[in-house]
Parts: structure tokens; C-alpha cells; sequence
């Protein structure tokens, strides 16, 4: 019996890393409300809520090298399409259970990232009881920068802003997030074997809004970089 794939499989979704090389990626874990003040406007209440989160498919990334502007396409069947900066961590190791003193070592690095959220399709889903899969599961839903080692970092403070057009519309300190990223690593590992390859966005402050074509976004996480991008016309 062959082995041979019966159709061209697609190329592995891959980031740039500052200083060259790429950083593979397997899998993309998002936690949602993981900042007090985007829990509020969105609804929910920080002080009872637990943690939950989303999935993106690894190949929603989006990523935009150092010094560029990417180009993000106005996503189709949506007419609310809204921004979140995050802070995103990117997986060397991993492993089932782990304790937030043992999830401080599958740290690899860091990016800038954009959760791209089709907000009308969400809601509806939300209304409906369903999965938010059509609200952030999409083509290009993910906009990376590239990855900075961490070096051993475990970052747990600076600013994290998102500007649009020049006008500031989301900022926050990392030190604001309800849960800390040892935690966070930890808490997914409970539900699923983290692997090298893995990203997790970290979840966003408050100020989350639309964004248009001909919008350019500007966003920038202390310690870690920038990442530019402009909204054009979908495909």
C-alpha cells in the first residue's frame, strides 16, 4: 500500500523569527476576557468569571515582517469586523497538566498579534447558543509579527497599545491581565497536549472596536516589537 499523499499538501503555516528562521506552527490557542476592563465591555464579570478560550486553525496566521505594513482583507459574509491587540506566546515545549512552574520552560518567544473577530458573526452565534468558529476561525484572522526570543523572559509587565489611523483606540499593561501567561500555558494543558509549535494568544484590553478598508493599525507590546498593518478590499 503507498504512502504517497494522493493531492499536494499544502505548505506547514510558518512565522518569521527575528534574527532569521522560521517558527513553525501547529496549533493556535486563544483565552478570551483575559483582561478586567475588555471583560466588562464585553459583558462578562472578572471577579467569578473562569477561564475559557477559542481556536484558530494555524494556517488564520497572518504574519508581517519586521518593518512592513501586512495587508489584511476584509473578511466576507461580515460587515463588523473587529480588532484585539494581544500579546502571543509562542511554544518550544510542552505537555499535559503542567503547573505554572513547569509551563515557564515551554516558553520560546514572543509576537504581536491581532485576534480579528467577525463581531456580527459572533454575536449571532452567541444568541444562538453555537461555536464561535465563523466569528474568529477565518482566512487571515490571525496577524502575527515576527517572534522574538524570550531569552528566559517571562514577561509580566509593559504596555501593550493598538492605534488606528494615528488615533489610539486600545491600551493596556501586560500586568493588567488576569492571568498571568505561566498560568495560561498551564490551564490549556489541561485540556489539550501542548506541543513546540504551538501559539497562544494571550487576550486583549479594552477599547475593541471596527476597523474599515483604508484603515491602517499600529500595534505595539513593550518589549517585544510592532506590528503594521493596513485593511484593503477582501480578495
Amino acid at each position: 500500500m503507498s504512502d504517497a499523499y494522493v493531492i499536494e499538501p499544502a505548505p506547514r503555516p510558518a512565522v518569521p523569527v527575528a534574527g532569521g528562521g522560521l517558527f513553525p506552527v501547529r496549533r493556535i490557542y486563544c483565552i478570551a476576557r483575559n483582561y478586567a476592563a475588555h471583560a466588562r465591555e464585553m459583558g462578562g464579570d472578572p471577579t467569578r468569571e473562569a477561564p475559557f478560550f477559542f481556536t484558530k486553525p494555524a494556517d488564520a496566521v497572518l504574519p508581517v515582517a519586521a518593518g512592513n505594513c501586512g495587508e489584511f482583507p476584509y473578511p466576507p459574509a461580515s460587515a463588523d469586523v473587529h480588532h484585539e491587540i494581544e500579546l502571543v506566546v509562542a511554544l518550544g515545549a510542552g505537555g499535559s497538566k503542567l503547573t505554572p512552574e513547569a509551563a515557564r520552560g515551554c516558553i520560546w518567544g514572543y509576537a504581536v498579534g491581532l485576534d480579528m473577530t467577525r463581531r456580527d458573526l459572533q454575536a449571532e452565534a452567541k444568541a444562538l447558543g453555537r461555536p464561535w468558529d465563523s466569528g474568529k476561525a477565518f482566512d487571515c484572522a490571525a496577524p502575527i509579527s515576527q517572534i522574538v526570543p524570550a531569552a528566559g523572559r517571562v514577561l509580566g509587565a509593559g504596555e501593550i497599545r493598538l492605534d488606528i489611523n494615528g488615533e489610539t483606540r486600545q491600551r493596556g499593561d501586560l500586568s493588567d491581565m488576569i492571568w498571568t501567561i505561566p498560568e495560561i500555558i498551564a490551564f490549556f494543558s489541561r485540556y489539550y497536549r501542548l506541543e513546540a509549535g504551538d501559539l497562544i494568544f494571550t487576550g486583549t484590553p479594552e477599547g475593541v472596536g471596527p476597523v474599515v478598508v483604508g484603515d491602517r493599525l499600529h500595534g505595539v507590546v513593550a518589549g517585544v516589537g510592532e506590528l503594521a498593518l493596513e485593511v484593503v478590499a477582501p480578495l
